[in-house]
């Protein structure tokens, strides 16, 4: 498995940078490595469009309240549906996706499970908002192959 982490707060300009590289690098992956994201706008979009471009298998997590779908945040539903359809599997995670530390735990869970990190990240430290670099040490201290992503001109801060 190939999961994405990274910076929520990515501009359209930045995400169109991250979305060609994240293209070119699924492309020179392993036949068959599949990839899985958390839902959600911005970066997990980007992600999954890349991956089945690249002719990539996507597994999405959904935030789950017992065995049913959890009720999706506003701002996230129109990148759910995309995801959806993009998706050739769907799992259930027990998260409560308005919960930064319930976020921040769902990523460790997704992050366990894979054997490549793309880690859309600038190098900052984490802090109350993002925790991207914590998610890094965490996968590398797991022995998780991460690889970094920052194409030149992208930017943090939404336009």
């Amino acid at each position: 498995m190939i999961a994405v982490v990274g910076h929520r707060d990515l501009g359209s300009g930045t995400l169109e940078l991250v979305e060609a590289e994240l293209k070119a690098r699924l492309k020179q992956l392993a036949e068959g490595a599949a990839a899985l994201v958390r839902v959600g706008p911005g970066l997990p979009l980007v992600f999954g469009r890349a991956a089945r471009e690249a002719g990539r298998k996507l597994t999405v997590l959904l935030p789950a309240q017992g065995a049913v779908p959890g009720v999706l945040p506003e701002r996230d539903r129109p990148a759910a549906g995309e995801l959806l359809v993009l998706a050739e599997q769907v799992r259930l995670l027990p998260f409560d996706p308005a919960d930064r530390d319930a976020c921040v735990s769902a990523d460790e869970r997704l992050v366990e499970t894979c054997r490549t990190l793309f880690a859309v990240w600038d190098g900052s430290p984490s802090d109350g908002r993002d925790a991207t670099a914590h998610l890094v040490a965490f996968a590398r201290a797991r022995g998780i192959q991460v690889e970094v992503i920052w194409p030149n001109g992208s930017v943090r801060g939404r336009p």
